[in-house]
């Protein structure tokens, strides 16, 4: 990209999309990010867990890069600094709680003590290359959470992050709004604004009344109960402790990222009046009544707690027909087969299944629509540019800001570079975006063949061959045929001879010299294997060709 001497954004993830937050603030040929986050991959990514931003325009300039900014530590912010700090080697600021989260990320890896984790406090004042940045405490769900104030020379942005409006937010402060009031009658130029529930009328509700409720539901259940909820969502996990309390029972935690996201949550001094926790393995000494168990798994994480324990692949955690599972998270869109499959898994064994649709045991940690309003009559910005939704998301943010009478309501997708000062704001630019996922050997790009071959094995399967060859080319032995997931095995047999004869007929044709080519040999089995299925052409199973190729003297050997 050219020089450029004015205030830019640059979105390399979460505008079209809920999740792998990653923004780009650009002024006078440097840059600031704010947020580096993961997503969770779906059916189109097959064996892959996690997606992270494709960062190669910011790396191909590092040198710019003044910082990342983290405004909270929920994974779609936060967790892809592990996996990509070294591409870009510079400092990170954040409050208390995301650097004991992060910090406790990194002591995994082994970068730990290569990452300069600056703390700084809502409201302190901090400066990341150009811009003079402060940080301003929102309510969300998981502690710590922050808008950002950027001062640049062009004007102010308001980065709102995750926010709500929680008059009792149960763990940790309410929204500052007197400080949002005073930046709003400061000036700003500005809103750059969460989406995700701006389809939802009203607002989104109190931590305070899910308490209640999960109280008393916690309180009705005959036998075990086990409460999945993100865990990053310290208040509900402080809910579930209480009411499990409250109720007579003991308290288990079952999954590392809710174990470590409770330490990080202790380290900085939240969760101080909690019952104690019980070894895991301990639970089966005590009656059914008397166990409580917090476990992760609320999105069906391929390799949750929740998820082994439904599989009966759990070592320590067994549930019995009557257990009760309480899912107190709301479905990340996208997730909605896994979920209902894990549902469904769960009610064959017995076990009552209950979630936002059969008691109110949640509430969003996003604003709903009056909220948003809300939050544009307090900032008044002249620009209003919506992120952290879909398209249907952005869209209605859009709506939203133009019947608020905001002078600007700019839509952009991920990679789109505006210009948002002087002048007008506009699209100037273009850059690469996309996705990466963690494999074996490191970072591939979502689009690689790697994937495509992958969806097509869980589409159509595929089918071995099995040829063996003289020097010459002349089949030694019938083909041997394999099908994996690609016919059903009945249909098949009835086939199959017919399939071989083909093959064998088609290799027989084949040039003196074509045939001794072996991947001249392998296109025409693969070819005279399709024309003897007869497949339509949306069924493509994947057709691997294994030549065996014996010497004479091989063959004189054997012979003998």
């Amino acid at each position: 990209m050219t020089a450029f001497s004015d205030l830019r954004f640059v979105a390399l993830g979460g505008a079209g999309e809920i999740g792998v937050n990653a923004y780009l603030y650009g002024l006078e040929g440097r840059w600031l990010m704010v947020d580096l986050g993961i997503g969770f991959a779906d059916d189109r990514l097959p064996g892959v867990d996690i997606v992270l931003p494709d960062l190669r325009f910011i790396e191909e300039q590092r040198s710019a890069l003044d910082g990342i900014v983290i405004t909270h530590a929920h994974e779609d912010h936060v967790g892809a600094v592990p996996y990509l700090w070294q591409r870009l080697g510079c400092p990170v600021w954040c409050t208390p709680f995301a650097a004991a989260v992060l910090r406790a990320k990194l002591a995994e890896t082994e970068i730990a003590r290569e990452v300069p984790i600056n703390v700084v406090e809502p409201g302190e004042r901090f400066r990341v290359g150009g811009f003079e940045c402060r940080f301003v405490h929102v309510t969300h769900s998981i502690p710590d959470s922050n808008a950002l104030v950027l001062d640049t020379p062009f004007g102010r942005v308001l980065h709102t992050g995750d926010w709500k409006l929680d008059p009792a937010p149960l763990v940790g402060a309410r929204t500052d709004v007197a400080t949002l009031e005073a930046v709003g009658r400061e000036g700003v130029l500005a809103l750059v604004g969460d989406s995700t529930n701006v389809l939802s009328p009203g607002t989104s509700g109190s931590e305070a009344e899910v308490r209640e409720s999960l109280t008393r539901l916690i309180a009705d259940q005959p036998y075990r109960v086990v409460l999945t909820t993100f865990s990053s969502n310290i208040a509900r996990l402080e809910t579930a402790m209480l009411a499990a309390h409250a109720a007579g029972r003991e308290i288990f935690v079952v999954g590392r990222s809710m174990r470590r996201m409770i330490e990080a949550a202790r380290e900085v001094g939240y969760l101080k009046d909690i019952p104690p926790i019980r070894d895991e393995r301990e639970a089966e000494l005590l009656p059914r009544d008397r166990v409580l168990y917090l476990c992760t798994g609320s999105q069906g994480e391929s390799r949750s707690a929740l998820v082994r324990i439904a599989g009966h692949q759990h070592p320590r955690v067994r549930l019995e027909p009557g257990d009760a599972v309480i899912f107190s998270a709301k479905i990340i869109p996208g997730n909605e087969r896994t979920l209902y499959n894990l549902h469904n898994q769960l009610v064959r064994s017995g076990i009552e299944v209950i979630t936002e649709v059969d008691h109110f045991v949640h509430v969003s940690g996003h604003p709903c629509r009056d909220e948003v309003e809300q939050m544009y009559r307090w900032i008044k910005p002249k620009i209003a540019i919506p992120v952290h939704g879909e398209a249907r998301h952005l869209h209605a943010h859009q709506r939203l800001a133009q019947d608020l009478g905001i002078e600007h309501a700019v839509l952009i997708e991920n990679g789109d570079v505006l210009r948002i000062a002087p002048g007008a704001p506009e699209v100037v630019d273009e850059i690469p975006v996309g996705r990466m996922v963690m494999e074996t050997d490191g970072l591939v790009e979502a689009g690689d063949d790697l994937f495509r071959t992958r969806r097509r094995l869980m589409n159509h399967g595929t089918i071995l061959v099995s040829l063996v060859l003289d020097e010459e080319g002349s089949i030694l032995a019938p083909p041997q045929l394999t099908p994996l997931g690609a016919f059903e095995a009945d249909r098949f047999g009835e086939i199959k001879g017919q399939v071989c004869d083909a093959i064998a007929d088609a290799v027989e044709d084949m040039s003196d010299e074509a045939v001794r080519d072996d991947e001249r040999v392998r296109e025409i089995v693969r070819v005279a294997l399709r024309q003897a299925l007869d497949l339509p052409r949306h069924r493509r199973p994947i057709v691997e060709v294994q030549i065996t190729r014996l010497s004479a003297e091989t063959l004189a050997a054997l012979e003998e």
